[in-house]
C-alpha cells in the first residue's frame, strides 16, 4: 500500500513539475498545459570575439610602409568589431532607481516557465533569490494560496503566472514604456503565445521518448530538485517509468505523429520568423526571444536537444542567447 501511494504521490509531483499557466493562459490557448517534469541546465556561456583573418599583408614585400598600414587597419577593424559585438550582446541595462531591491523566486529547477523567468532576470541582470520548491509536498508554498511555480515576490508583492510575470517585471523597470512599434509589438506577442500555446507541449513527448531519455531526464530532475533521499531514489526510477507512458498520451493529445519530426519543425519555424535577424528583437532580444531560450534551456545540453541543434538551424541563435543573457544574476538566499 505505502508503495502504491508513493507512485502516485509521484505521479502527482512530475504533473506539478512543469509551472502550469494561469487562468488567464488558459483562456488565451483554450487548453491547458499539461503539467510534466522538464529539468533545467546551466548553459556554458561563450563569449564571443572578433577576430581578423586578413593575413594577405604577409605577402606584400618591400614595401614597410604599406605592411604597416595594413596591419593597424586590421587592428583597428578587430578593435571596432569586437567592441561592436559586446555592444550588441551586453545585458540590457536597468536605471539604479528602478531596480527592484528584493525579488524571489519559488520554482522547481527544471520548470521551463521558471527558466523563462530567470531568462528575463538574467538578461536585465535584476538579483533573484531561490527558493526550491518540493514537488511532492509543496511545504515551500505554504504560506500562498497559489500552489503552482512560479512565484515571484518583488518587493513584497506576489506575482503569479510566467507570462504576466513578466509583464509586471518589465513595468516596473521601464515605467515609460518605450517600445517599438505596433507592428514589432505584435510580433512579440504572437510569438510568446506560440511558445505557452505549442512549443512547451513539444518537450515531454521529446524527453521522455524513450526508456533512456526518460531516465537521463529524471537523473537530472533528481540531482537538482528539492528531494529527500528517499523521494530522489522513488522518483528517478518511479517517475521515469510514469512518464514514458504518459508522453505517448500527450502525442495523442496534442495530434503529434512524431515527437523529433515536431520539434525540428518548429526550431526551424522560430530560425524563419528571425528572418536573417540575429534576434527576433533585431540586434538585441525582446521578450519573445528571451520566452523561447528559456523554455528550451532545460532541454538543451539532454538527448533531444543535442539533436535539435544537430539537426536544425537554431544552434547559432541560441549561443547568441547564451551570450546575450550572460552569466546568472542569482544571489544567496
Amino acid at each position: 500500500m505505502r508503495r502504491v501511494l508513493g507512485l502516485a504521490g509521484v505521479r502527482r509531483a512530475m504533473d506539478g513539475v512543469v509551472a502550469a499557466p494561469s487562468i488567464a493562459e488558459n483562456q488565451a490557448c483554450h487548453h491547458r498545459l499539461f503539467q510534466t517534469a522538464l529539468f533545467g541546465t546551466t548553459a556554458t556561456n561563450n563569449s564571443l570575439s572578433a577576430r581578423s583573418h586578413w593575413f594577405w599583408c604577409k605577402r606584400i614585400a618591400g614595401d614597410r610602409r604599406a605592411t604597416r598600414a595594413s596591419i593597424t587597419g586590421t587592428m583597428l577593424f578587430s578593435v571596432a568589431a569586437a567592441a561592436l559585438v559586446e555592444e550588441v550582446r551586453a545585458k540590457e541595462p536597468v536605471q539604479s532607481e528602478l531596480m527592484p531591491q528584493d525579488v524571489v523566486i519559488y520554482q522547481f529547477e527544471a520548470c521551463p516557465f521558471c527558466n523563462k523567468v530567470k531568462a528575463f532576470l538574467d538578461y536585465y541582470d535584476i538579483p533573484y533569490k531561490v527558493v526550491e520548491v518540493n514537488p511532492l509536498s509543496k511545504k515551500e508554498l505554504k504560506w500562498s494560496e497559489y500552489k503552482k511555480v512560479p512565484i515571484v515576490v518583488v518587493d513584497g508583492e506576489q506575482l503569479v503566472d510566467s507570462s504576466e510575470i513578466i509583464n509586471k517585471l518589465k513595468e516596473k523597470i521601464n515605467p515609460d514604456g518605450a517600445i517599438g512599434s505596433d507592428v514589432k509589438d505584435d510580433e512579440e506577442k504572437k510569438w510568446r503565445s506560440w511558445v505557452d500555446c505549442y512549443l512547451v507541449h513539444l518537450l515531454s513527448p521529446n524527453i521522455y521518448r524513450t526508456s533512456s531519455e526518460a531516465l537521463e531526464s529524471f537523473e537530472y530532475i533528481t540531482t537538482k530538485g528539492n528531494f529527500s533521499f528517499t523521494e530522489r531514489i522513488s522518483a528517478k526510477y518511479a517517475g521515469a517509468a510514469i512518464m514514458y507512458f504518459i508522453s505517448k498520451k500527450l502525442k495523442k493529445k496534442y495530434n503529434i505523429s512524431d515527437e523529433r519530426t515536431a520539434l525540428y519543425e518548429a526550431a526551424e519555424t522560430w530560425v524563419d520568423a528571425l528572418n536573417g535577424r540575429d534576434f527576433l528583437g533585431g540586434t538585441k532580444p525582446n521578450l519573445a526571444d528571451l520566452a523561447v531560450f528559456g523554455v528550451l534551456k532545460p532541454i538543451r545540453y539532454l538527448k533531444s536537444g543535442r539533436d535539435m541543434v544537430e539537426h536544425t538551424r537554431i544552434g547559432d541563435w541560441y549561443s547568441r542567447m547564451e551570450s546575450a543573457v550572460g552569466e546568472s544574476s542569482r544571489i544567496q538566499a
